[in-house]
């Protein structure tokens, strides 16, 4: 089961872009938790708590407990962060409120294992994830922290579908097809082109190339 984060927030009275501008001069960012059939909930969050998940990666897929004093905590995801054009700095994160039972979409990463002994890829071929993350439903309860493909035994121009992932954890695809997943593709040929030198001038009669014979004295 994949772990639940707790985010410490404060809530916010005033929706509108000068309420969140206000907030952003406070130091904070403002967020908004909405879905399940509920009132959205106006929020503000230290920015070094948003940047601490976001540099971990996958943070799409985690399950998150936005937790507001005097208020119990909220299970969510975080769907859409908005960040500053300039300074890259978020401005604005919306969270998706959990409904009981509800099966969430999430996006989870793939992970390949055995590639220091698969024969393709030590002949020279080059593992070619067509899809790093995998959209799925999944129940809040049991989201994949990933999926697994093994290549050990694969060999160039093997095809990897969603079929061959290890272990789907319960989750489903949202494509309705056993879509490809990964390919090992055949290396890479470099070929270099050869640029021949330029031809040196044809010699004249007496081998002196370029230059007139000398006139004949009368």
């Amino acid at each position: 089961m994949v772990q639940t984060i707790r985010i410490e927030a404060a809530a916010r009275e005033r929706a509108g872009k000068g309420a969140a501008r206000a907030t952003r001069r406070g130091g904070m960012v403002p967020a908004v938790i909405y879905g399940a059939k509920q009132e959205a909930t106006l929020l503000s969050l230290d920015p070094r708590d948003v940047m601490k998940e976001l540099h971990k990666g996958g943070w799409q897929s985690h399950l998150y407990e936005v937790a507001v004093a005097g208020a119990a905590p909220v299970r969510c995801l975080m769907r859409d962060v908005q960040f500053h054009p300039v300074s890259d700095q978020p401005i604005h994160v919306d969270f998706q409120r959990l409904a009981a039972g509800q099966h969430i979409r999430v996006k989870v990463p793939v992970v390949l294992l055995g590639e220091e002994v698969s024969p393709g890829i030590k002949a020279g071929g080059v593992a070619n994830l067509v899809r790093r993350d995998l959209e799925v439903m999944a129940d809040p309860d049991n989201v994949p922290e990933r999926f697994e493909v093994d290549v050990s035994a694969a060999e160039i121009g093997d095809t990897f579908r969603w079929s061959n992932v290890k272990d789907h954890q319960g989750a489903s695809a949202t494509i309705a097809r056993d879509f490809v997943v990964l390919t090992i593709a055949p290396p890479v040929v470099v070929v270099e082109e050869v640029v021949a030198a330029p031809a040196a001038p044809a010699p004249d009669a007496k081998g002196k190339g370029g230059k007139g014979a000398p006139a004949k004295k009368k």
